[in-house]
C-alpha cells in the first residue's frame, strides 16, 4: 500500500516516471493489479476531468502524428501540456506503429511538457479502450490540460475513441478527384471538425477543393437545417498555416456543446455507455477463461463449421456452460 500511496503522490506531483508507472499497473491483467487500479483511480478521481479531450483519426498518409507534432508544440508553446494516448488494437500482432509515430513526433517527444503513451496489445479493442481510457485520468490528474487520443488502427477504433473524447476531429487530405472515397459516412457523422492536411506548396488549392467538397458532403449528412455542421478547414503541419484556426475550432465546438446541454452531460452519457461496455468486455473475457468453455469450443466450432450444429443451439450449449462456471450466472 505504501507503494500505491507512492504512486499517487508522484502523479499528482507531474512525476513522468511515476506516472509511466502508474500507466503500465492500470494495463496489467493480473487480478492482483487490478485490485491497486481500483485504488489508484479513486485516489487521484477528485483530479481529473480538467483538460480538453480530443479525438483525433484519419485516412492513410493523411498526416496524423505530424499534426499532433506540430498542434502540440504550439500548444505547448502557449503554456499547455500535452498528452497523447493512442489507440492500436492491431498492435497485439504486429506491435502496431507506435514507434513510427513518436518518431514523426520528433518535438513533442522530447519536450518536458508532453507525454506521449500507446494503448498496449490488449487483446481486443475493448481492453486497449480500457486502458486509453483510465490512462486518460491519469495524464489529467497529472497536470496534462489538453489529452489527445489518436486512432492508429482502423475500424472500430474510431468508434471507442469518439465515446471518450470531448471533440472528435478527422483529418483527410485532398486527393486526385477522389478525395472523398475512403471516409466512412459514418466517421463523417462521428467528426466535430474536419481539417484537410498538408496544405501547402502544390497541395494548397487541391486541399482547399478537397475542403470546399467536404463542406458540400456535410450538408447532405444530416436533412435537418438546424442540425450543427462541423467545420472544415485547412491546413498544414509543415508551415503551420491554420493550426491556429484548428484548435479553435476544437475550442469553438467544446463551447458548443457547453451551450447545448452541457460538457459534463456528454462525458455522464459517455460513462454510461462505458459502463455496459466494461460489463460487456467482462463477460467477454470470462468466456475465455472459463474451464468448461475452453473444453468444449474447438468441437463446437467443428460441428458448426460441417452443418452439423447451428449456431444457436452451440451459443446456447456455451452460455449453460459458463453459467455453470459462473455461480449460474445466467439463471
Amino acid at each position: 500500500m505504501a507503494d500505491l500511496d507512492r504512486l499517487v503522490q508522484g502523479v499528482l506531483a507531474g512525476n513522468r516516471r511515476l506516472l509511466a508507472r502508474a500507466i503500465t499497473l492500470i494495463e496489467s491483467s493480473r487480478p492482483d493489479d487490478h485490485a491497486q487500479s481500483r485504488e489508484l483511480l479513486r485516489a487521484i478521481r477528485s483530479h481529473t476531468g480538467g483538460a480538453v479531450r480530443v479525438g483525433i483519426t484519419g485516412v492513410p498518409g493523411a498526416g496524423k502524428s505530424t499534426l499532433i507534432d506540430a498542434l502540440g508544440v504550439r500548444l505547448i508553446e502557449a503554456g499547455h501540456k500535452v498528452a497523447v494516448l493512442a489507440v492500436d488494437p492491431s498492435s497485439t500482432r504486429t506491435g502496431g506503429s507506435i514507434l513510427g509515430d513518436r518518431t514523426r513526433m520528433a518535438e513533442l517527444a522530447v519536450s518536458d511538457n508532453a507525454f506521449i503513451r500507446p494503448s498496449p496489445s490488449g487483446g481486443h479493442l475493448g481492453g486497449v479502450a480500457r486502458a486509453t481510457r483510465e490512462s486518460m485520468l491519469l495524464v489529467e490528474a497529472a497536470g496534462y490540460d489538453v489529452v489527445i487520443v489518436e486512432t492508429v488502427g482502423v475500424g472500430q477504433s474510431e468508434v471507442a475513441v469518439a465515446g471518450m473524447v470531448d471533440t472528435f476531429l478527422l483529418v483527410t487530405l485532398a486527393r486526385a478527384g477522389d478525395q472523398l472515397q475512403g471516409i466512412k459516412r459514418g466517421i463523417l457523422e462521428m467528426s466535430d471538425v474536419i481539417t484537410v492536411n498538408k496544405a501547402d506548396g502544390d497541395g494548397l488549392g487541391p486541399a482547399r477543393v478537397a475542403a470546399r467538397d467536404l463542406s458540400t458532403a456535410m450538408k447532405l449528412i444530416s436533412s435537418d437545417p438546424h442540425a450543427r455542421r462541423p467545420p472544415v478547414l485547412t491546413s498544414s503541419s509543415y508551415t503551420g498555416d491554420g493550426l491556429d484556426e484548428l484548435w479553435q475550432a476544437v475550442l469553438a465546438h467544446r463551447d458548443y456543446v457547453a451551450e447545448h446541454g452541457g460538457l459534463e452531460a456528454r462525458r455522464n452519457a459517455q460513462q454510461l455507455e462505458w459502463l455496459w461496455a466494461l460489463v460487456a468486455g467482462e463477460l467477454e473475457d470470462g468466456l475465455r477463461r472459463s474451464p468448461s468453455v475452453r473444453a468444449m469450443r474447438k468441437e463446437l466450432e467443428a460441428k458448426v463449421g460441417s452443418g452439423d450444429l447451428s449456431a444457436l443451439e452451440a451459443s446456447s450449449e456455451i452460455l449453460h456452460a459458463f453459467a455453470a462456471d459462473s455461480g449460474d450466472l445466467f439463471g
